[in-house]
């Protein structure tokens, strides 16, 4: 009974970890998409200017 629990418990935390990592990834993937957008727009706006 007690490993049962342990095993179930041990994969949940685990499961869920994975899940946290994955969504963090995509979430930095995404903030570095903005900031280099941000650096295009910048670049182009000086680009006019010259």
């Amino acid at each position: 009974m007690f490993k049962r629990t342990f095993a179930l418990l041990f994969t949940t935390l685990f499961l869920a970890g994975t899940l946290g990592a994955l969504s963090g990834c995509n979430t930095m993937e995404g903030a570095g998409k903005d900031i280099e957008q941000g650096g295009k727009a910048i670049k182009d706006e000086a680009s006019e200017h010259n």
